[in-house]
């Protein structure tokens, strides 16, 4: 190769580098293959909270990267929280301040590109730091601010940039502000992440929405990645809780993307009662959250790093629930069986290999496999319908259902992934540059 040549292939790969750096900046990487068409949805407005959205230069300059959020006085806040042993100091802290006294209203403050976790003795002071301002320019006692970081581990978070930006942020609050702050708590997300809901109890509206960010590092331990969902609903603290608890059990704890649990993970939950309809026991109002929470986690797993097919793992016939579980996670974790489906290869070996492995109860000729309405295994072999081409030709699909059923029992779960493509490699190998 000639030096002419060689310059320009430098310039060229000078070229794409500057290019992924500017996206990186500007948050312009382009959409995931499997987010929901028509963009950010229009979400209702929840009478009692106001958001804000600014760019502090956290990690990137230019990038909207701090969202503040400031609820009334009498606002219930419920959480759930990483069990991750390695948990951040912002985790730590909300985890302190949940179920605290709701008299004097609450705020949330996110930022991302700094994940404040590994960060020891910095790490606190840097929370400590950044509540006291928030306190200091909402007049919210400093016991009711929760903050979250997400993005890098392990670097001081500087957070003097976030608290030079507060009195900005308070300015700016708007009830019509959630999509700012749904764009602020990205990280590799390649689109914000909303949902909501309206429900009629006792002839009133009552309205809930939420925002989530959520891509890579996903195997939720009691939550997941950043979760904020707001409703006006009127509802008992200790009842808000354990509805939250049991719900995210159904959906957020039932997604994974890569196996790895963050350290970072929170979900928190605020009802400002604004609407005045009570909401305790009605199953209406649990419904319509359920969905909301369950669209969310969905929306995460099709922004998945580099994820091109979203995939539904249904087990059944297990021995009992956790089992049915244990086996479904199995098969979404297995990067055997998630790169099979990013090539669009029906090799349901792969699926027995991880349901043997599992450690939970299995009879090998007890199993059938389907993949949508296709028999593909039963009785611990290929059923003789099968063709190979009928496989290949449902695995070209986006969406795709792999069903297992055990012959053990009554036990089912279904949990929720995507397949494993080099982009992903891609994404986590220039993470930090």
């Amino acid at each position: 190769m000639g030096k002419t040549e060689k310059i320009a292939k430098l310039k060229k790969k000078l070229a794409k580098v500057t290019a992924e750096l500017e996206a990186a900046r500007s948050h312009t990487h382009k959409v995931a293959p499997l987010a929901p068409p028509g963009g950010f949805p229009a979400l209702p407005r929840i009478d009692g909270v106001r958001f804000a959205a600014v760019s502090a230069g956290v990690r990137y300059p230019g990038r909207t990267d701090v969202m503040l959020a400031l609820l009334d006085p009498g606002t219930s806040v419920a959480g759930v929280f990483t069990r991750s042993a390695t948990r951040s100091a912002p985790v730590l802290d909300c985890q302190e301040k949940i179920g605290g006294d709701a008299s004097g209203g609450a705020a949330i403050i996110v930022n991302s590109g700094n994940s404040n976790a590994f960060t020891g003795a910095s790490g606190q002071k840097a929370v400590a730091a950044i509540t006291a301002e928030v306190a200091r320019v909402t007049g919210v006692p400093q016991a009711r601010v929760f903050s979250s970081s997400t993005g890098v581990i392990g670097e001081p978070l500087p957070f003097e940039r976030i608290t030079a930006k507060l009195d900005e942020l308070n300015a700016a609050l708007s009830p019509d502000g959630i999509a700012g702050a749904a764009r602020a708590i990205m990280t590799t997300d390649t689109f914000p992440k909303g949902a909501g809901a309206e429900v009629m109890i006792d002839g009133a509206p009552v309205r809930i929405a939420g925002i989530a960010k959520g891509s890579g590092m996903i195997a939720p331990d009691m939550a997941t990645m950043l979760v904020y969902i707001f409703t006006d609903a009127k509802i008992a603290k200790a009842e808000l809780q354990a509805m939250l608890g049991d719900l995210t059990d159904r959906t957020f704890n039932n997604i994974t993307v890569d196996s790895d649990t963050s350290t970072s993970d929170t979900l928190l939950l605020a009802a400002t009662g604004a609407s005045g309809v009570s909401v305790d026991g009605n199953a209406a109002f649990r419904d319509a959250l359920h969905g909301v929470m369950l669209d969310l986690a969905h929306q995460v797993v099709r922004d998945g790093e580099g994820a091109t097919k979203f995939v539904e793992v249904r087990v059944s016939g297990a021995a009992s629930d956790a089992d049915a579980r244990t086996h479904a996670m199995a098969i979404a974790n297995s990067p055997l069986v998630k790169t099979a489906i990013a090539g669009e290869d029906p090799n349901w070996g792969r699926i027995v290999m991880a349901i043997g492995k599992s450690g939970a109860a299995a009879d090998r000729d007890r199993l059938t496999i389907r993949f949508g309405d296709i028999l593909v295994a039963e009785n611990g072999w290929v059923s003789p319908d099968y063709r190979e081409e009928l496989g290949a030709g449902y695995m070209k699909n986006a969406e795709l259902v792999i069903a297992v059923d055990l012959g053990l029992g009554d036990g089912t779960a279904t949990v929720w992934t995507c397949d494993l493509t080099h982009g992903y490699i891609q994404i986590n190998a220039d993470y930090r540059s």
